[in-house]
Parts: structure tokens; sequence; C-alpha cells
């Protein structure tokens, strides 16, 4: 099998200038549109440290978003090729970030806490490996410089 390239566009729209622009650090807002074609509007912004708008989803909490959804959609596929049933899937994760006194900052860490319920039919063990291959698998995770980690839970239906 060869290797395929794939390509993803969106588009990122400042929507927070109140007027003067970035004429000072408080006169703008940090607000702006995440765009893709055929797909809906994500209202973003900064972090509220960084004078962000807390109802608006930002950069940091998309990283985490996507290394968890990434996480799931390579588990589930894993579960469905080993014959796991999962009925639900649940994942708590957390990012860690450390901002420098400069003002530059990196992530350090994310933990991944899913939460899964397999069908009672289900080997728990084989539900409990497959996330170390999801984890191999993921797409983000892989690029990332920083430690991703699981610390999943198993349990079975009833």
């Amino acid at each position: 099998m060869s290797d395929k390239k794939h390509s993803y566009h969106v588009n990122v729209v400042w929507t927070g200038n109140d007027g003067t622009g970035t004429s000072s650090y408080r006169s703008y807002r940090r607000d702006h549109e995440i765009r893709a074609e055929g797909k809906p509007t994500i209202p973003g912004s900064s972090d509220p440290s960084f004078r962000g708008d807390p109802t608006r989803w930002n950069p940091e909490d998309l990283l985490v978003a996507s290394l968890s959804a990434c996480h799931k959609l390579w588990y589930l596929g894993l579960c469905a090729q080993a014959g796991v049933i999962v009925l639900s899937y649940e994942d708590a994760a957390e990012g860690t970030m450390l901002e420098e006194s400069g003002g530059a900052g990196q992530f350090t860490s994310v933990v991944l806490r899913p939460r899964i319920v397999i069908d009672a039919t289900s080997d728990a063990r084989t539900a409990l490996e497959l996330h170390h291959k999801a984890h191999e698998m993921c797409f983000i995770a892989r690029s990332v410089n920083f430690p991703v980690t699981n610390e999943p839970q198993i349990s079975t239906s009833a």
C-alpha cells in the first residue's frame, strides 16, 4: 500500500475589531470564527487568561479535543475490527500547558480518561489493549511533541 497525502483547509476570520483595530492591547476582542466549506462555524477566542471570551472555543481546548476525538475514532474502529462491541464512550480529557515568564508557552502533557462500556459478550482485556493500538495509530497524538497518556476504564453492560 502506498502512502496517501491528505489536505485540510480552514479559514479563521477575526471578528473582534471593535472599530479601532489593534490600536492597543485592550482595544480589541480575541473573537474569531473557524470556517470550512459545508461545516458549521466554530466560534473561537483566546483562553480567558489572555482576554478571551470564556463562552467560545480556544485553540488549547481544540487541541485537547482533537487528541481525544482522534483516539476515540481509532479506538472504535479497532474495536469493531476485533469484535469488541462498544456501547458507550466518554472521555474526560485534560491538557496541561506551561506559560513561561516571557509569554511563550507549550503543552507539557495531555491525559485521556475514556470511560467505555462494552457489551457483556465482549472481551474486556482486548478492549483495554486496543487503547494502546489506538494511541499508536492516532494521527494527532503522533504529531505532537509532548506526552499523551491514556487512563481508560472499561466496564461491561449488565
